[in-house]
């Protein structure tokens, strides 16, 4: 395979580095869910996938959080980071490589690359003055401030006035190229709303930004004055790049870009655009590196209509809403509920009655009452009829057949609830279709042929909604895959293999005969807590 193939055939999407200052939110957990459903759609049209994630753990933020909780930085960071694994895992979330910022390969490659902007002139030393905001970790605009210096992020926080000397980049210098990029791919920056944004903020001037701290011991020190340490913002980024080498690697530039870059895909919340968006690409830029294909900054979520936080006492823990729900209904409503890309709501009552409605009524009772007519007038198995002699037109077939197309493309742009919709539009018309058909009146009736044609369109609709479905939840669709006699579970990584795609993506693959097993619930129906 030469190298443009084997470029064509990867597709790398990563989550943010998150922060260490806290457990993980529910806000983490809607980023990472989705990056994972699009990894394991590519994972299953074929291509080699890696799935990046992590934790940011440097910078002063988390220096005090540490001091707070009166440990060391390290261990602290070890504890929270370990915190984020753990509910990937809960969340079934199969990540390639799980990157943290204070991993010393890590900070091998942020020397090699600060060296190469540093030869290439746009680093230089400055006088730092004004508002910064620790838990942004960033300056702020004074016209920016809510009254009294508090930060609009944050506003039970104060700013704080900054006099020092730092180590600058030349963000300044990559104006006209970073429009240029902008302009040249007007798909690099999603949803539109956040391009636009990006492109007013450009567009009021670039200012050099800092890139050192003093008085800052947690973070790695800046190469040429080991008196500073790196700015949070400057190594976090270049985790994206760590995460690409191979654990028996040497961390260096070329070992890290020779296979996966440039990363098809990040995935951020809107409010870290700015440094994705154009801190990022101006920094690729000084190193002479080729930038990512795409950025998409997802909305925030809110509950019960309201903004999320500590102070207001309604946040929602992931960890408690996985235990108490489990991983697929979880994932199911985020992604299906909330269109990918404008700020969504989570409010539990709603949230039981869609899961509910969507995935025990429609899904898993489709499932359930099909199984047990075949058991009931087929023997328990697929019954003897071939895909070419269901017409056409028939009601489920249509639909089928254009399925894979139409889920691919929402796939593809990210409207995971554009996926759902569509093929939920299969799974009511079976509904439909068993009410209209009454394969018990046809059993009646001795109408053998006609009987089994209904079965066997029905089993093989909900085999195929289950298969396109197993990208947004996996345990549910492995269920109902091995109720139809197949061995497949999709919590497993599957093996590369663009046939398995092929036919089992397509409407009417079936085989006759396959033994099915007695039906139990798929999903048993939530009761709200």
């Amino acid at each position: 395979m030469n190298h443009s193939e084997t470029k064509s055939n990867t597709f790398t999407v990563t989550t943010p580095l998150y922060y260490v200052n806290d457990l993980p939110h529910i806000g983490s957990a809607y980023t990472t869910m989705a990056a994972d459903a699009l990894a394991r759609f590519e994972r299953l049209r074929g291509k080699s996938v890696l799935l990046i994630t992590g934790t940011d753990e440097h910078g002063q933020k988390i220096q005090r959080a540490a001091e707070d909780k009166g440990m060391e930085p390290q261990v602290y960071s070890d504890k929270i980071s370990a915190g984020f694994e753990a509910l990937w895992q809960k969340l079934d979330i199969q990540h390639d490589r799980f990157i943290r910022t204070t991993d010393l390969r890590h900070q091998a490659i942020v020397n090699e690359f600060f060296k190469r902007v540093w030869d290439n002139g746009d680093i230089y030393l400055g006088q730092q003055k004004g508002w910064y905001c620790v838990s942004c970790e960033e300056f702020k605009e004074e016209r920016d401030l809510l009254s009294d210096h508090y930060c609009p992020l944050h506003p039970n926080k104060q700013v704080e006035w900054r006099d020092e000397e730092n180590y600058f980049f030349a963000l300044s210098k990559y104006q006209n190229q970073l429009e240029a990029l902008y302009k040249e791919r007007p798909d690099f920056i999603q949803p539109e709303s956040r391009r636009n944004e990006v492109l007013s903020f450009v567009a009021q001037g670039l200012q050099d930004f800092s890139i050192s701290r003093v008085n800052v011991d947690w973070g790695f020190p800046v190469p040429v004055a080991p008196n500073h340490t790196l700015y949070v913002w400057f190594d976090a980024l270049l985790g994206y790049v760590s995460a690409l080498l191979d654990p028996d690697q040497e961390p260096t530039l070329e070992n890290a870009l020779k296979t996966w870059w440039p990363i098809k895909l990040h995935l951020i919340g809107k409010d870290i655009l700015r440094f994705h968006a154009v801190y990022w690409p101006a920094m690729l830029m000084s190193a002479q590196l080729p930038v990512t294909d795409r950025v998409f900054g997802h909305g925030f979520l809110t509950k019960d209509g309201q903004k999320m936080g500590k102070s207001l006492g309604n946040t929602l823990d992931p960890v408690e809403l996985v235990n108490r729900y489990g991983a697929d209904a979880i994932r199911y409503y985020f992604l299906k509920e909330i269109e990918f890309g404008r700020d969504g709501d989570f409010n539990e009552t709603r949230f039981v009655d869609i899961v509910n409605a969507d995935l025990a009524n429609d899904l898993g009772n489709l499932l359930n009452r099909t199984l047990g007519m075949v058991h009931k007038y087929c023997g328990g198995e697929v019954p003897n009829v071939k895909s070419a002699e269901i017409p056409d037109d028939n009601p489920l077939k249509a639909i089928g057949l254009e399925l894979r197309q139409r889920t691919a493309k929402a796939y593809e742009s990210l409207a995971f609830s554009e996926v759902a919709r569509e093929i939920f539009t299969l799974v009511r018309a079976c509904n439909k279709f068993i009410d209209d058909q009454a394969p018990w009146s046809l059993y009646k009736q001795k109408q053998t042929a006609e009987l089994e044609q209904v079965l066997y369109a029905v089993l093989e609709s909900a085999r195929l909604a289950a298969y396109l479905l197993s990208p947004i939840i996996p345990s549910i669709s492995t269920d109902i895959y091995q109720q139809l006699g197949f061995s497949i579970n999709f919590n497993e990584t599957l093996s590369r293999d663009c046939e398995m795609y092929t036919t089992h993506a397509a409407w009417g693959i079936l085989p006759a005969h396959q033994k099915l097993k007695l039906p139990k619930p798929v999903f048993v129906r939530l009761e709200q807590a």
